[in-house]
């Protein structure tokens, strides 16, 4: 029978001074495509919550005794549905058919990030551009922030390739 969570403590690591989040990442890579994660930390872990978010998890946390929190991971839903979302992001159903597919999954980085940029120059607002990766583009996010684009992404259910997709800001087109 699989455990509706896997408990992943981190509070010795950061007790000691060390920084979790490579712990974390590997247990979150152990869980099967329906389990949890529980998290133990000594603060409430706000930046790991849009992690888990892109990464396809909820999130419920809960102030312990000292300050301490307990943080439920669960998965948002099971095959077929939709991919989270980007801080900007809006339902899929209302996004154009990609205009430019990219596979980056055989590049290092920051090449992936490079071509996923430049490809957006090339769009008109509003159209959208997916890319297939082989780990999540977390570095990529601020950029599309500061560029206004909206984006959703998630793993496959084997967790073999992320896939992002991207819509180019659609409000410069109003502005012009």
């Amino acid at each position: 029978m699989t455990r509706e969570f896997v408990d992943v403590d981190v509070r010795p690591i950061l007790r000691a001074g060390g920084e979790p989040f490579s712990a974390i990442m590997q247990a979150l890579e152990t869980l099967e495509p329906d389990q949890g994660m529980r998290l133990f930390a000594t603060f409430k872990p706000m930046p790991l919550f849009g992690v888990m978010q892109s990464r396809g998890f909820s999130h419920e946390a809960y102030e312990l005794e000292g300050g301490e929190w307990e943080v439920l991971f669960r998965p948002l839903a099971a095959a077929g549905a939709a991919m989270p979302l980007g801080p900007r992001g809006s339902e899929a159903a209302v996004w154009p058919e990609p205009v430019i597919e990219l596979d980056n999954r055989g590049l290092d980085p920051p090449e992936p990030m490079v071509r996923i940029l430049e490809a957006t120059e090339r769009l008109q607002p509003g159209e959208v551009l997916s890319a297939m990766l082989l780990r999540e583009p977390l570095f990529l996010y601020p950029e599309l922030a500061k560029r206004g684009h909206e984006w959703r992404g998630g793993f496959d259910l084997q967790r073999a390739a992320y896939t992002i997709l991207i819509r180019v800001d659609a409000t410069k087109a109003a502005q012009e």
